[in-house]
């Protein structure tokens, strides 16, 4: 028995042809594929649809792999070969004329459809339609098994291909362990994807296939689109006119304009914190819900963010694309990298305390700083009336309080640790690794914190003060030290 999409009752209006009619959709008495359960106004759309399923009756494309379920379908999509609609701006070919005429505005900028909430304006009346219904709120594609409700068909359409592991005619792994159920998985950097087509242009930037190159630097793209929206930088169709920055689409440089602004439209209900935009908020929203929905499947650790998920699958499959053309040290992330040419291999500090003067490289760093001046304590356990100044001293204290998390241990000694940098910092010692080398002399190190703490040798910048007889010093235990022995002459 199949059931209709919109609810969890079973329908019973079945024709001779196996068609399931659903009267409880929206537009009533939709037809309902079995197959990936699309839903569709009339019987002959669905049978049109069908045929991609039974790959009956498929029209081939001579000049190319694609196959279509009707001829009309095969027409437009031979127009596209033949060149008959075809851009003036960019030689973009489409397959028919109202797809062009569409397609222009992206180059004119013209955007007739205008949102009378927002006034956010839209090139096409679909997206015009899809995006109010961000305003009132309205989901009407619901899946029938776990009752989630989606804004557009397309996304329910993935949802429930990836819920009940809807099979691929090509040879592409799928990972059972996933919490999206059998989602695209790339073998190379174990990235998941939840449509083939995701999985197919990611594969390219391992293999180097069909890569589109830019003229102008030495990026590269898997697709004609990425390339295009890439030239847009190049070109500085949309710059910033506070502070020079070129993006690649008119939607980022809205959402940048908001930073000279302040505006932040989006406001939680919770905290009444704003943001500048609605997927911050979305990702926000997470931390009072406690909802953790990407989770590891070789570790369970779980994650709000997708993109934290798949840096975090790189420590298990030890996958560093992004290495120091300084001191070759490898990273598995591009913000690691950036982070680690500050403060190993520049000397530069930017960022300036407002009550001791001292200099940071990095804006977090400053931030943590600043909470000594203030007294500040964000960072509350949700088990006793304990605040912290920084996040690890509060994972510390729920660990050893409270035994909420996991310890960390080392394989070598079984010496336990709640912060993985300690521990990575630990097992160098094991090894007798020394990745840090002084920009000044070849001496080498361990840490961070040992390499900058060495190069106050080659400067003569003393960034500590004594608070009773004003002498400087380059490092704080010599400070301290001193201030014991001052305090105790007065």
């Amino acid at each position: 028995m199949y059931f209709a999409a919109s609810c969890s009752q079973p329908t019973n209006e079945v024709d001779c042809t196996g068609i399931i009619l659903d009267p409880h959709d929206d537009k009533d008495w939709s037809y309902l594929c079995t197959v990936c359960h699309k839903r569709f106004t009339t019987k002959s759309q669905l049978t049109t649809h069908s045929k991609r399923h039974t790959i009956e009756h498929e029209y081939s494309c001579t000049q190319c792999e694609k196959r279509f379920s009707s001829q009309s379908g095969l027409w437009s999509h031979m127009n596209i070969h033949a060149g008959k609609h075809k851009c003036t701006e960019c030689g973009k070919c489409c397959g028919n004329r109202t797809d062009l005429a569409a397609h222009r505005r992206s180059h004119s900028g013209e955007k007739p459809f205008e949102c009378t909430v927002c006034s956010r304006r839209f090139t096409m009346s679909y997206h015009l339609i899809r995006h109010s219904r961000i305003h009132s709120g309205e989901k009407p594609y619901k899946y029938h098994v776990c009752e989630k409700a989606f804004r557009h068909s397309t996304n329910l359409h993935t949802h429930v291909r990836v819920r009940t592991g809807e099979p691929d005619s090509t040879v592409v792994i799928v990972d059972p362990h996933d919490d999206k159920h059998r989602s695209y998985l790339c073998t190379i950097c174990h990235l998941q994807f939840t449509t083939k087509s995701q999985l197919t242009n990611h594969n390219k930037r391992h293999t180097g296939e069909n890569e589109y190159s830019c003229t102008l630097c030495d990026k590269r793209f898997s697709s004609r689109s990425g390339l295009r929206n890439h030239m847009n930088i190049h070109t500085g169709k949309y710059k910033c006119t506070e502070c020079g920055k070129c993006f690649n689409t008119r939607q980022y440089l809205a959402v940048h304009r908001r930073t000279h602004s302040g505006e932040k439209p989006f406001e939680c209900t919770v905290c009444s914190k704003r943001f500048t935009t609605s997927y911050r908020l979305v990702m926000h929203g997470r931390i009072h819900g406690g909802e953790k929905p990407y989770k590891c499947h070789v570790c369970q650790k779980a994650f709000r963010e997708s993109s934290n998920l798949h840096t975090h699958m790189r420590v298990h499959t030890g996958y560093k694309p992004y290495k120091c053309s300084l001191c070759n040290k490898s990273f598995s992330h591009s913000i690691s990298l950036q982070r680690h040419k500050r403060q190993v291999h520049n000397n530069i500090r930017p960022y300036l305390c407002p009550y001791c003067g001292k200099l940071f490289k990095v804006n977090d760093d400053l931030k943590c700083h600043v909470r000594i001046h203030t007294g500040a304590k964000p960072y509350s356990c949700r088990h006793c009336s304990q605040r912290f100044t920084q996040h690890s001293q509060l994972k510390t204290h729920l660990l050893k309080s409270h035994n909420e998390g996991t310890w960390l241990t080392c394989n070598i000694c079984q010496k336990k640790f709640s912060m993985s940098s300690n521990l990575k910092e630990h097992l160098l010692r094991h090894e007798d690794v020394k990745p840090y080398v002084c920009s000044q002399c070849p001496k080498r190190f361990r840490t961070v914190r040992e390499v900058k703490s060495h190069q106050l040798v080659h400067s003569d910048y003393k960034q500590f003060c004594c608070g009773l007889c004003s002498k400087d010093f380059k490092q704080r235990r010599y400070v301290v030290q001193h201030f014991k022995r001052c305090s105790a002459k007065r």
